[in-house]
């Protein structure tokens, strides 16, 4: 998977920078929110707590997605502003302890 960013825009008014992007990704199936925001966070070298996608809308018939991401000035913004739903399908999946996954097997 490849991202191609083609605007970038400052929003003094609400303290963050928005991102447009073409997610590129011959071979392989539409890459998941989670991947796509950590290879953000390496391109625009920012933080995993400040950068939320918003959204990646493949193109018909193509490999490719154009996508929408904010990267706030810090958290509390970022908290202050975007909505819950946008904020849960950017967090990583709490992963259980291995103590009650081996319980659940037994």
């Amino acid at each position: 998977m490849e991202i191609e960013i083609f605007e970038k825009k400052e929003n003094k008014l609400l303290d963050r920078t928005e991102v447009k992007f073409y997610c590129l990704y011959e071979g392989e199936a539409t890459p998941k929110i989670l991947d796509v925001k950590s290879k953000l966070v390496a391109l625009l070298d920012s933080s995993k707590d400040v950068l939320v996608v918003d959204s990646v809308q493949p193109h018909y018939g193509e490999p490719k997605a154009l996508g929408y991401a904010k990267v706030y000035a810090n958290a509390d913004i970022l908290k202050e502003i975007e909505k819950k739903s946008v904020i849960a399908k950017n967090e990583e999946p709490e992963e259980e302890p291995a103590e009650e996954a081996e319980e659940a097997e037994e």
